[in-house]
């Protein structure tokens, strides 16, 4: 079954967004700093994440489809002995 692409992305987007906030509120930056950098970072991850499970979601569909292909194949030759 394919993963959903739009809440795993959203999700690791947002555990990102706190994740850099937090780092930069721990070095002293000012807090609309952070919040910017944690935004530009959030849409890099999301961006990225996005793109991780599309490719996921190609392997895995095409593993599926190759079982799916190798078990009819094994269907018909059984039938032909």
């Amino acid at each position: 079954m394919p993963l959903h692409v739009r809440s795993i992305s959203v999700s690791v987007a947002v555990i990102c967004f706190f994740g850099i906030a937090v780092i930069g509120w721990i070095s002293g930056l000012l807090p609309f700093t952070c919040c910017k950098r944690a935004l530009a970072a959030a849409i890099i991850v999301y961006i990225a994440t996005s793109l991780a499970v599309k490719a996921i979601n190609a392997i895995l569909i095409n593993a599926i489809i190759k079982d799916q292909m190798s078990q009819q194949k094994g269907k018909v030759n059984d039938s032909r002995n």
